[in-house]
């Protein structure tokens, strides 16, 4: 059994590794702080002795086994390196990893290694592949079919290539050899298409949807939601309250699941007319332990279904552009900065990190919204100084806020 000790003050640990019993000293004084960072310290390596993935070297580089490990390890190297196929780490490492992951965020590694990343490199040791190999996959990526009639667009070869960059760092610490991943950067990617909705469309759109589907892109159009997040909503997740929804799982792939990013975790404040449509809907809803939007059965809507029959041929009675519903989101950004409110509320409300995409990519879009560039300091202006503000500028004038 494991256990942590002490001499002349000094903290060691006492342990067992292949049938073998060793002390070997951590260097930290015995206090109790020191204590409580052994115990830790050695709950992982018994944890990682249990698994076989236990590395003498990685805790005690300088210890009294060091050099019968080091040339162990060596001669282990030497041969796995060498024997070990592509293809064959790529499993080990997908199986050592994904217990990391969300699930939809394995289904798409292994879709991208089962694609495209083993069949192209099946059969080639580790150490064999190059940067140039490297760099001929990405080419070859490039030339595969995409949506549509193009090819794979950057950003999509640039997450390919993702779970390559990572099996071949680990391979190259694990077994000893040169990272061949050296000064390969990302592909350029365009920017994100955003084409939000004016003022006058979101009410021709709200005012001509089938009246069943006016409260769901109600919700889309003012909360700022992922498509995953409004259909994967749940009742329980509305806090009439506090005026909030609490985005806590998405419906990915017919699956509820965690949240995209730890950020997308959030609540969303409830604008006037996305709580009275709710609380109309939460009052004459019986059953309210399912679905905020569902179909009569109960079961969550298809965002497919709901896009090709509803939404795709509402934008053609309208003669509006054709344009994907995830742009009811982008139209929540572009409103919210257009009516001034702050830019970190606004983050928040997205589930963004930081206010980065609001200035790089929304804000261009609030003038073409608006068609009041500086209306909001116009009103400061005149809020502090009154009409003892004078101008020679005939063409200027103060307006009302756009309600």
């Amino acid at each position: 059994m494991a256990a942590i000790g002490s001499r002349n003050g000094r903290l060691y640990i006492d342990f067992r590794y292949q049938g073998i019993r060793y002390k070997e000293y951590t260097g930290a004084q015995d206090t109790p702080a020191n204590q409580r960072a052994a115990q830790q310290l050695l709950k992982r390596m018994e944890a990682e002795i249990t698994l076989g993935t236990f590395s003498y070297l990685k805790y005690f580089p300088d210890g009294r086994a060091a050099s019968k490990f080091a040339a162990q390890q060596m001669r282990t190297l030497e041969s796995r390196s060498a024997a070990d196929a592509f293809e064959t780490f790529a499993e080990l490492w997908f199986t050592e990893r994904e217990v990391e992951w969300r699930q939809s965020y394995r289904d798409i590694n292994r879709a991208t290694l089962d694609r495209y990343i083993i069949p192209h490199f099946k059969g080639k040791r580790l150490d064999e592949i190059n940067k140039g190999m490297i760099l001929q996959f990405r080419a070859f990526l490039a030339e595969q079919p995409g949506h549509g009639n193009g090819t794979l667009s950057a950003s999509r070869i640039n997450h390919v290539m993702i779970p390559l960059r990572m099996i071949l760092a680990e391979a190259a610490e694990r077994y000893g050899f040169r990272n061949p991943w050296v000064n390969i950067k990302r592909l350029k990617e365009a920017k994100p298409k955003v084409d939000p909705f004016t003022l006058r469309e979101v009410q021709a759109i709200l005012e001509t949807v089938r009246p069943e589907f006016k409260p769901y892109y109600i919700v889309r159009f003012f909360s700022g939601l992922r498509s995953s997040e409004i259909d994967g909503l749940q009742w329980k997740y509305l806090d009439f309250e506090r005026r909030q929804i609490l985005v806590r799982e998405a419906l990915v792939q017919g699956r509820l699941v965690g949240t995209k990013t730890d950020g997308s975790s959030r609540e969303v404040d409830m604008c006037t007319q996305v709580h009275d449509c709710l609380k109309r809907m939460y009052d004459n809803t019986p059953d309210r332990s399912g679905f905020v939007f569902c179909t009569r059965d109960g079961t969550p809507l298809q965002n497919r279904n709901v896009t090709q029959r509803v939404w795709y041929p509402l934008l053609r009675h309208l003669s509006l552009a054709k344009r994907r519903p995830y742009q009811t989101r982008h139209t929540a950004a572009t409103l919210w900065l257009a009516a001034g409110e702050n830019p970190e509320w606004i983050a928040r409300q997205m589930g963004h990190s930081n206010t980065k995409m609001l200035f790089e990519v929304y804000s261009r879009y609030v003038p073409n919204l608006t068609r009041r560039d500086g209306s909001a300091f116009e009103q400061l202006l005149k809020a502090e100084f009154g009409t003892n503000l004078k101008t020679t500028d005939k063409n200027c004038r103060y307006e009302k806020h756009v309600k």
